[in-house]
């Protein structure tokens, strides 16, 4: 090998590790912040239609002092970014309305600029349609993938419809889609929420899952009832060998990415939707775990707090608690500025020291409400 040749090679490897070092410090520097973190959506929502709608909205939440945006990668059934997944599974690459740009790609290279994570949010999780009868494309291809209540039809519920997510093929999708955005895009960690992993307690009655069941009960049958506790606690177990097989598997292959969860407060959390969440935090399969306290009434979301606080997480891993605190929706506000601070000063009074809000409109429509907690701009609102 000449010695021009070897200078060349040398300094492509040296370029190869400084970026990949680049990637890394960027991830643990900014893992060591408190989290301020915004969920930024698809529906009742414009960041995500151009680039230059995401550089605004991202300027903008930087100058709100926020530091973390979950941005939405996976919704009714498409993908916000280009997906050989989706692609292969459905003919289809990614939401027809994203087919110009790649928005991932605009996020993470605007907010890294920035100093600011991107956490890519499978919104959807194992639902896999929005008010479609049929469950849409993925349910087409695969009716096996059906889940089924008692009844035998598809799940519904507050019209969203399911995929069953004991099934190892429905579980091997979703991994797909998890690592082939880590692995295309330098975002800083994934997260899933209320739907991942969750599948409905009405879900679990068609045969593939009976069947499991009664390999493991002696050939009973599932109880009628589908909240009977021991038939809830047996299909959150099977989820929770699931959140437990996203750990290892993603962290085998992107040990420095985040794995961050949104789910519903506990205890109805698993009654209604099979998620054992206290179990995948004390385990140590989340890094982050997000709960959404959606309450108006400050007594209601401390008395949340406090359960979380005193009852479900060990003192040891409070750390990993950052509460989702409920702003607004697309067609109602729900909480006051002076709430908002409340409940974020509440937080600091039990020792947590980061939260997520949802939703982005908040940071277009509210900036004081931002820069009054972070940035103590004490002329936004009254402290």
């Amino acid at each position: 090998m000449s010695s021009t040749l070897r200078r060349s090679l040398f300094a492509l490897l040296g370029l190869v590790f400084m970026s990949g070092f680049a990637r890394l410090s960027f991830a643990s520097d900014s893992q060591g912040k408190p989290v301020r973190g915004v969920w930024v959506a698809n529906v009742a929502s414009g960041v995500l239609s151009s680039p230059e709608s995401i550089r605004q909205f991202v300027s903008q939440a930087k100058r709100c002092g926020l530091n973390t945006l979950y941005v939405v990668v996976w919704n009714r059934g498409a993908t916000t970014y280009p997906s050989a997944v989706m692609q292969r599974e459905v003919g289809k690459a990614c939401d027809p309305r994203y087919a110009d740009f790649d928005v991932l790609k605009e996020f993470v290279s605007t907010a890294h600029a920035e100093e600011m994570r991107v956490i890519a949010w499978f919104e959807f999780g194992f639902s896999c349609s929005y008010r479609k009868p049929d469950g849409g494309l993925l349910i087409r291809k695969h009716p096996d993938w059906a889940a089924k209540d008692s009844s035998g039809k598809l799940v519904t519920k507050n019209g969203f419809q399911w995929m069953n997510a004991f099934r190892p093929e429905v579980q091997d999708f979703l991994l797909s889609l998890i690592h082939e955005v880590l692995e295309n895009y330098e975002v800083d960690g994934i997260q899933g929420d209320d739907r991942l992993p969750a599948c409905p307690s009405t879900s679990g009655y068609d045969a593939w899952t009976v069947e499991l069941y009664q390999n493991d009960h002696e050939g009973a049958s599932p109880p009628e009832d589908p909240l009977d506790p021991d038939w809830v606690t047996w299909r959150a177990n099977l989820l929770n060998r699931f959140m437990e097989r996203l750990h290892h598997e993603t962290k085998a292959k992107y040990p420095n990415a985040t794995i961050s969860m949104a789910p519903s407060i506990y205890p109805w959390s698993k009654y209604q939707y099979l998620q054992d969440w206290p179990t995948w935090v004390e385990q140590g399969w989340v890094d982050e775990i997000c709960p959404q306290i959606y309450r108006e009434d400050l007594a209601a979301y401390r008395n949340e707090l406090e359960k979380i606080i005193n009852r479900q997480v060990s003192k040891e891993n409070r750390v990993r608690v950052k509460p989702g605190i409920l702003i607004q929706t697309s067609d109602r506000v729900y909480n006051s500025a002076e709430n908002i601070a409340a409940m974020v000063r509440a937080n600091r009074e039990v020792g947590l020291e980061g939260e997520v809000f949802f939703y982005d409109a908040a940071v277009t429509e509210k900036p004081a409400l931002f820069e009054s907690i972070y940035l103590k701009k004490s002329n936004s609102i009254e402290e």
